[in-house]
């Protein structure tokens, strides 16, 4: 039952003996459980590693279980910051593929680079778009960090899209969260969620990107203008980290048809995406940007959260943030 908050089947059983038996020792406790002391001692090395057990004052020399209410409350912080840790392993995956990139992108348009192509404005990028479209035979994935997107250019995608879906082809998009207050972006999704696109949300994303097939991506040379030129990617090694990168957002993205819940009294996604930002010194456009909204949305976010913080600054609501559990 607890084993997926970092106890095995023998540690929590020794826990909740403890629990119910409090007196017993060693001797005590393998009796009762059937099992080796070695095993009981393994169990108890474990328990105090995580808090659980503690030092008698009223029997010195032996150690009690701690309550119920206390213990999983330390469990539940200590899984909190492996979550954390485990998000800070993939935004360091994230920004290596993004520096990786960078250096494709930064090369010359005259130097012959095996794996790569260079696209000169909008006109050979929507027409390198069309023709990767059309070869296109198993899978294609995306990257689409717009947040809201217009009437039109969804209208002019439908058809692509809508090609690709009918041929049979595996579709997975992800949009940055602020979609989701986009009602024409949600029934454009919806629409292609019908059609067999799967698509989920997330509050940032790295980079705009189409991959296809697994062998061939396109990025902007400039993710700020994605108009100025692009590049096409073909490297076994490069499509090899691209792939990874998209697999590693995808797992933390949230379906688009799922609602997103906040978690108690904290912060939503977005939010705590925002609060980073804060506490990094980002001013509310840079903010906007990657969140995908307004500036004037992203300014009410940085608001609300310094006011649920009780913060003056934005150095304090980050401080704050890291008082309350919000940031590690």
């Amino acid at each position: 039952m607890l084993t997926q908050l970092g106890l095995d089947q023998h540690t929590e059983t020794v826990y909740r003996a403890m629990l119910t038996r409090p007196g017993d020792g060693v001797s005590a406790l393998a009796d009762r459980l059937g099992l080796p002391e070695d095993v009981i001692r393994a169990s108890l090395d474990q328990l105090s590693e995580l808090a659980l057990v503690r030092p008698s004052y009223d029997d010195p020399g032996r150690i009690r279980a701690v309550s119920p209410d206390v213990g999983m409350e330390i469990l539940l912080a200590r899984q909190q910051a492996e979550l954390a840790a485990q998000q800070q392993r993939v935004e360091a995956t994230r920004a290596a593929a993004a520096q990786l990139i960078s250096e494709y992108a930064a090369l010359r348009p005259d130097a012959a680079q095996p794996g790569v192509e260079h696209l000169a404005g909008l006109d050979q990028i929507r027409d390198r778009i069309a023709t990767l479209t059309r070869d296109t035979k198993e899978e294609v994935m995306i990257f689409a960090p717009d947040g809201e997107q217009t009437k039109e250019n969804l209208e002019a995608s439908r058809p692509l899209d809508e090609a690709l879906l009918e041929r049979g082809v595996r579709m997975r998009t992800i949009y940055l969260d602020s979609v989701r207050n986009s009602p024409h972006s949600v029934e454009y999704a919806e629409w292609l969620s019908a059609l067999g696109r799967q698509a989920r949300t997330v509050p940032t994303l790295p980079l705009r990107m189409i991959i296809s097939d697994r062998t061939t991506a396109i990025v902007p040379v400039n993710s700020e203008n994605s108009a100025a030129g692009a590049v096409v990617l073909t490297g076994d090694g490069t499509l090899t980290a691209l792939c990874a990168l998209f697999e590693s957002v995808w797992e933390n993205g949230k379906p688009l048809g799922e609602k997103t819940r906040r978690d108690g009294d904290g912060p939503t996604d977005t939010e705590l995406t925002a609060l980073k930002l804060l506490a990094d010194g980002h001013t509310d456009e840079a903010i906007a940007k990657r969140l995908g909204v307004s500036h004037r949305t992203a300014r009410r976010i940085a608001t609300t959260l310094m006011e649920r913080l009780g913060a003056r600054s934005r150095f304090e609501a980050g401080v704050r943030a890291v008082q309350q559990g919000w940031l590690t």
